[in-house]
């Protein structure tokens, strides 16, 4: 029966709901007279409390804040944020897990305008503010994003109108830093005007929100079309649109281009928001969007040029998401680098190939397409995980200087300046 508010159960371990029969098979013979009188009691509180629960035999239900809730009890005791069982200084567990009995069942509860407390048959009590387990249960997980986005076309974008920041802003003010983060949080893409064009300025402006990532492309990069790597980017070839080191366990998770000089015509640079495009995919054809979250793919890095040999192999679906509230967070686009597709039997290739159809669809519209012409001075920084980058075809002599950066250190940045990442 859901009640208005937990009670002392008589330190009775079984289910309220269901056969009280069944229930008082656990009670001494002298207590089931008690319980059979407690199970029909109810409890009101005002009505601002909106919070009702249920016992059942392995876990809490609990409603508040609109929320159904479940609590597996084991669950509850695992989380408990005491003294003996959290360290609050270092904001780690102290309980150990594997001590808790698999069968634990709260002997008492309790509920208040805004705290759930529960007592242990060991005596130990454990308390939860209600809005914690609101924020902190799998049914209130599935109901939050992880990380909010303005997903765009090049209209969308170009209609918002985002601001670049000023070097100096970015580098000497936090208020100029959340700007930036802020934006690139939201469109994956941000841009800093009036960077020194030199490799070591972009270095500085670099570590202002994360640690570099050396590669086998090195710490920090040059970028000709001298063909002194075997990868197409390293030619005066134009390159269709793709996600970066899709051959890394872990793709890179953010990228930096600055143009350092260019003397000659074209070498546009293309940008595309991955996520608008699966997310077109989702509402037009939601299987092909689950196909291409769960069929794993190879992809591969094979060079042999001059002193640099290499054979990388990534493994994963062309669309990652969280299996609880299917966000997605990464695409694994790379036609280029796309291995041989030998982890799937024939009966799911072909399905694959039409749903991978769907995206590039998507993908090559030109509505999608946003071109950005790159100059000395404004660098411009990439969301790996999300935005597919590409160039048209150019002449003369281009340089850029670049790296990749830790993705959880630029989401670490965000965090401490008050940003949701």
């Amino acid at each position: 029966m859901w009640c208005r508010r937990l009670v002392c159960l008589f330190k009775v371990p079984c289910q309220l709901s269901g056969s009280t029969r069944h229930c008082l098979l656990w009670l001494p013979h002298d207590r089931r007279t008690i319980f059979a009188a407690a199970a029909r009691w109810h409890h009101t509180t005002p009505e601002s409390l909106k919070c009702a629960w249920q016992l059942h035999g392995d876990h809490l239900e609990l409603r508040y804040a609109n929320t159904l809730m479940r609590f597996d009890f084991v669950w509850l005791r695992d989380h408990c944020r005491s003294a003996s069982c959290y360290n609050a200084k270092t904001n780690q567990r102290s309980l150990d897990t594997a001590s808790v009995d698999l069968g634990i069942k709260p002997k008492a509860v309790r509920v208040d305008e805004t705290t759930l407390f529960l007592t242990w048959p060991d005596g130990h009590v454990t308390r939860y503010g209600l809005e914690w387990l609101v924020k902190n249960s799998y049914e209130g997980q599935k109901q939050q994003v992880m990380h909010p986005r303005i997903l765009w076309n090049a209209e969308i974008y170009r209609q918002a109108q985002v601001p670049s920041v000023d070097c100096r802003s970015f580098l000497e003010t936090d208020e100029g830093l959340k700007e930036f983060l802020q934006n690139f949080l939201l469109y994956g893409i941000a841009f800093v005007e009036n960077v020194t064009p030199t490799k070591e300025d972009t270095e500085i402006l670099a570590e202002r929100i994360s640690l570099i990532r050396e590669t086998i492309y090195g710490r920090m990069w040059y970028f000709t079309s001298d063909f002194s790597r075997g990868d197409t980017a390293y030619t005066k070839l134009a390159l269709d649109r793709h996600t970066d080191t899709t051959y890394f366990q872990e793709p890179c998770g953010i990228q930096v281009f600055h143009c350092l000089k260019h003397e000659g015509t074209g070498g546009r640079t293309l940008l595309v928001d991955g996520f608008y495009a699966a997310e077109q995919v989702l509402r037009q054809a939601p299987d092909q969007f689950e196909l291409l979250s769960k069929v794993p793919l190879k992809h591969e890095y094979v060079e042999n040029v001059g002193d640099c040999h290499n054979h990388m192999i990534g493994v994963g679906p062309v669309l990652n998401v969280y299996p609880w509230n299917n966000e997605l967070y990464l695409i694994r686009y790379n036609n280029y680098d796309r291995a041989v597709i030998n982890t799937v039997p024939y009966d799911v290739v072909h399905r694959w190939y039409a749903a991978h159809r769907t995206l590039t669809a998507e993908l090559r519209r030109p509505e999608n397409e946003l071109w950005v012409k790159l100059k000395p001075g404004k660098a411009l920084f990439i969301d790996n995980w999300r935005i597919l980058h590409g160039r048209e075809a150019f002449t003369g002599y281009r340089q850029l200087c670049g790296c990749y950066l830790t993705r959880d250190d630029v989401l670490n940045t965000a965090r401490l300046l008050g940003l949701q990442a």
